[in-house]
């Protein structure tokens, strides 16, 4: 709990306005995208600059207070949730393109500025900002440096790490720190930068990030192939990789996707297939005429029964704007929609497309299955009500067999989604009790109070969703 003089503390540094710990605060504050996980916070406090997120910390560590970075709370791994009450930091104020430098090709920003706002400006200006998450209309840069969201274009432009050249960040002890720059090569010590990204809250309060752009392309073009067997769409994926043909946007979508999709977007999406694929290429005009007739061969071959060209630019943002909406879609099934993502090399697609339908079989639960599938990042997604005990029950084992089945094929517990709460269970099937032991060495030796963002990222007894209430 806060003390009334910790409490002052904090006013003096923000102002009444800034801090918030009336109960209907807490409780907006208490849950994330993540369903059926909930957690009371002490208080919500929305600092205006970094001089005071590093006088808030100092406070904290000083008195032993819990902190949680929040963005738009768009994470699906419960990493926002104040698991042992404290602080939930808000950075809606924090919210600002504070450079666009057209000469180093960079773009200078503030945590809370909202993704596709970003986007948008740089695109002005004819360059190209590539991570694109689904959530990327409300989510933040702040959120997604913290979790290194993927996005639809991954496979051929990777991931939020891939462009964060500089950082500004607020250590455990208060101390305000830079790491990187506006640089192409940069080997100087640790790299801190990559540390940070993807550290989910638990080492550092990102103030201010520094991404790489690169020039637009020149053009792209947007393809569906429609398959009546699933594992010949998972198949295809294989094909294209290995003839050498990276294309910007790779999607898988089944049957049971596509139906609730097209219910929910209404653009005209066959729901008389087993399967889409969803491919985009961009690029030259010469070099994306060859591949997508290339690419169209190929999905000929692995016995697509045909593929559709975008023939306008509305056509082409209306299937991926299909793709990103899958989650909203399927949230209209049933109360309670369980989003997890499993990351297999690309080669074993097939595969794994197969043993989800299985274990979704052997657990009687139904599984819709779509994802970024050209960089083997699969969505196993599951419509069901928290209510239901029993089905909870078979849904969470159905989970685990999944989990284990990708670590099993030489993939990973998660590809974009990160750790938080709901993976910890996990993460030692993945990196061994050695690599959990170097990972606490190292939360250890930046946070020895752990106020960071405490109950994330590390084991907890079971995975199961629960509201704690203080």
């Amino acid at each position: 709990m806060i003390s009334e003089h910790l409490k002052k503390h904090f006013i003096h540094i923000v102002g009444p306005e800034n801090y918030r710990d009336s109960q209907a605060e807490k409780l907006v504050y208490s849950y994330d995208a993540t369903p059926n996980y909930q957690a009371m916070p002490d208080a919500v406090i929305v600092p205006r600059n970094t001089e005071e997120v590093s006088q808030i910390v100092k406070l904290c560590n000083e008195h032993r207070v819990p902190l949680i970075p929040r963005g738009s709370g768009t994470n699906l791994c419960a990493g926002t949730c104040p698991t042992e009450g404290g602080i939930v930091l808000l950075f809606t104020h924090m919210n600002k393109l504070l450079e666009l430098d057209e000469e180093n090709l960079t773009v200078t920003v503030q945590p809370g500025i909202v993704t596709l706002d970003m986007i948008q400006a740089v695109e002005e200006k004819g360059l190209f900002y590539p991570p694109d998450p689904s959530s990327m209309k409300i989510s933040t840069i702040g959120g997604n440096i913290n979790e290194n969201s993927g996005g639809l274009r991954g496979l051929k432009y990777g991931v939020t790490r891939d462009y964060v050249l500089a950082l500004e960040a607020v250590m455990p002890n208060g101390d305000v720190i830079r790491t990187g720059g506006k640089l192409a090569k940069d080997v100087a010590g640790y790299d801190l930068t990559r540390l940070f990204v993807g550290s989910e809250g638990t080492l550092c309060i990102i103030t201010e990030a520094t991404l790489k752009l690169i020039p637009m392309p020149e053009t792209k073009q947007t393809m569906l192939a429609l398959y009546q067997d699933i594992e010949a769409a998972a198949k295809s994926v294989s094909a294209i990789i290995a003839n050498k043909i990276i294309p910007a946007t790779l999607e898988f979508l089944d049957q049971p996707t596509l139906q609730v999709v097209e219910d929910f977007a209404k653009i005209g999406l066959p729901t008389d297939v087993q399967a889409v694929l969803l491919i985009e290429q961009d690029g030259p005009l010469e070099v994306v005429t060859r591949d997508m007739k290339k690419i169209e061969e190929i999905c000929m071959k692995e016995k697509a029964i045909s593929v559709q060209i975008a023939q306008t630019e509305i056509e082409a943002e209306a299937l991926r704007t299909a793709r990103r909406s899958a989650l909203s879609a399927l949230a209209r099934l049933k109360p309670t929609t369980i989003l997890e993502d499993a990351t297999v090399p690309r080669s074993e697609i097939a595969t794994m497309v197969k043993a989800i339908n299985d274990i979704a079989r052997k657990h009687q639960v139904k599984i819709c299955t779509f994802g970024h599938a050209g960089d083997g990042n699969l969505h196993p997604t599951v419509a069901t009500d928290a209510r239901d005990h029993d089905e909870m029950e078979r849904v969470e084992a159905a989970f685990e067999d999944i989990f284990a089945k990708a670590i099993e094929l030489g993939g990973t517990i998660t590809g974009e989604h990160g750790v938080g709460i709901m993976k910890a269970p996990y993460l030692e099937w993945k990196v061994g009790a050695e690599g959990i032991a170097a990972m606490k060495a190292i939360k250890l030796a930046f946070d020895p109070n752990n106020i960071m963002n405490p109950g994330k990222v590390f084991a907890k007894e079971s995975r199961k969703r629960v509201v704690v209430s203080r």
